[in-house]
């Protein structure tokens, strides 16, 4: 791919710039503070507070103290309050797009997808929480009755990610509010703003000004280890790195907090002979470079069988040089800034190690403008031991490797100690069916590049996670079991 000029990278269209500056004008922060910057430009765009380690656990008491009679709400008082926040998100689709895409630097067009993405959490948990739950039974032996009713868990610790900056807050959020839990929320500092504009709106939508604290903060370990030792602190919840997952459980476990941790992904690609190749290839190009490939179920090994490969490869080659690289506020902009210079130095020593190892550039393979963009890249024949063969790649690189059989398949893409997502593609429903069961993967996606939806329980196996979000099962997260034994009165 040629070099694109730096100024036609980063052009943003100033009716754009100004939208997403007008909300970001309006959120009552600091003038001095943690900085936030356009990963585009580098411009700084705003400040938020570095609350400290107190600050972090008077957040904690003044949500438990509302979260007391939060809890004694009926459901349909949540879910009047939860309908009401989603009517807002939807309202404010624009403005929170803006804001988006300015902090986090995705295109307008995907940064709108993730609005419509983390308000239909709300709105599912807005219709989850009056559906029924618990249970009655009588005993095997007879003389009691066995009643099962569902509490909230309590105050819930959210930790989110920069990279889905509204959807992984409402994910949380929306189901903690639903079971009649307060929050603490911690979002990541390179991309806070979201998610404060977020919770405003859940405010002006009926949430208790208190229920749900953003913390924002330099410091994610002292905050960690300070407010996840709290005994107000019931609950955790994590969307990350696996190697801060694991730090985090050891912190909860001193307390034995109910946690869910949704960690790294290594997702497999599976391209079968039989696979219609443009479903295939569109299928690709959405696994991979939505979210500009910084996704957890991003397509990060694909492994495509002999028979159908050079179609496959040059194929999805042609649409990754056709892709229109710039700005997230830029028009008709495809695939936007990596998160930062870090990242898109990463992606230049991922395809320099598999190029030297053998492999074959095909499309991209450099940074452009001033080092805050990535060219979209294929990559074939990459060798196995290749770092993008065994590493989360998390950017625009398709690291492509080929295969004979089934078998040969489901070795290669099990081989990881990873197993969030995976992918599938073949026209046999049988082989679909049979090849999704083998897959070592909480999450399978059949002929499709983008399996979440917020009735979906999202989650993984092996050492990407515990625990569910979405669908019933996410509301079940915030939730302990309690039973009750009834005793009955013998019959004469």
């Amino acid at each position: 791919m040629t070099a694109i000029a730096t100024d036609a990278l980063i052009a943003h269209d100033a009716s754009a710039v100004a939208a997403a500056d007008a909300v970001i004008a309006g959120l009552d922060l600091p003038a001095a503070g943690i900085g936030v910057d356009d990963p585009a430009t580098g411009e700084r765009i705003a400040h938020i507070a570095d609350i400290d380690v107190d600050g972090a656990l008077r957040a904690v008491e003044t949500a438990d103290a509302a979260g007391r009679a939060w809890a004694r709400t009926t459901p349909r008082e949540r879910a009047n309050v939860l309908h009401a926040w989603h009517a807002l998100l939807v309202e404010r689709t624009e403005e929170l797009a803006h804001l988006i895409s300015r902090e986090m630097g995705k295109p307008l067009a995907e940064a709108r997808g993730e609005v419509k993405y983390g308000s239909d959490f709300v709105r599912w948990y807005a219709e989850e929480a009056v559906r029924p739950a618990g249970g009655f039974r009588d005993a095997p032996d007879g003389g009691a009755s066995i009643l099962t009713r569902r509490a909230p868990v309590g105050l819930s610790v959210l930790i989110t990610p920069w990279n889905f900056p509204l959807a992984m807050a409402t994910r949380k959020i929306a189901p903690a509010l639903a079971a009649g839990c307060a929050a603490v929320v911690k979002p990541a500092t390179s991309t806070p703003l979201s998610t404060i504009f977020a919770v405003q709106l859940a405010v002006q939508a009926g949430v208790p000004a208190d229920l749900v604290q953003v913390v924002t903060t330099s410091s994610s370990s002292r905050f960690s280890e300070a407010v996840l030792r709290h005994p107000r602190v019931r609950k955790v919840s994590f969307t990350g790195s696996t190697e801060v997952g694991r730090t985090l459980m050891r912190l909860a476990s001193d307390t034995v907090l109910r946690s869910s941790m949704e960690l790294g992904g290594n997702a497999p690609f599976l391209v079968f002979d039989d696979a219609d190749l443009e479903r295939a290839i569109d299928g690709a190009f959405a696994a991979k470079l939505r979210n500009g490939g910084q996704s957890c179920i991003g397509a990060n090994r694909f492994f495509v069988q002999e028979g159908i490969a050079d179609a496959f490869v040059e194929g999805l080659a042609e649409r990754f040089r056709q892709v229109k690289v710039g700005g997230g506020l830029g028009a008709g902009t495809v695939l936007g800034p990596l998160i930062d210079t870090r990242a898109v130095e990463q992606m230049g020593a991922f395809t320099s190690d598999a190029v030297e190892r053998g492999a074959t550039l095909l499309a991209g393979g450099e940074a452009l403008g001033d080092g805050r963009f990535f060219a979209p890249t294929v990559l074939d024949r990459v060798p196995a031991d290749a770092d993008l063969a065994r590493e989360e790649i998390f950017g625009p690189i398709a690291a492509i490797q080929r295969f004979s059989s089934e078998a040969e398949a489901l070795e290669r893409a099990n081989d990881t100690e990873l197993g969030l997502a995976a992918y599938v593609f073949t026209e046999s429903l049988d082989r679909a069916l049979d090849v999704a069961d083998r897959l070592e993967s909480g999450i399978v996606g059949i002929n499709q590049g983008v399996p979440s939806n917020a009735a979906a329980p999202f989650g993984g196996v092996k050492q990407s996670g515990l625990g569910r979000e979405g669908s019933a099962e996410g509301l079940e997260e915030y939730q302990s079991v309690r039973f009750y034994n009834i005793a009955r009165r013998a019959s004469s």
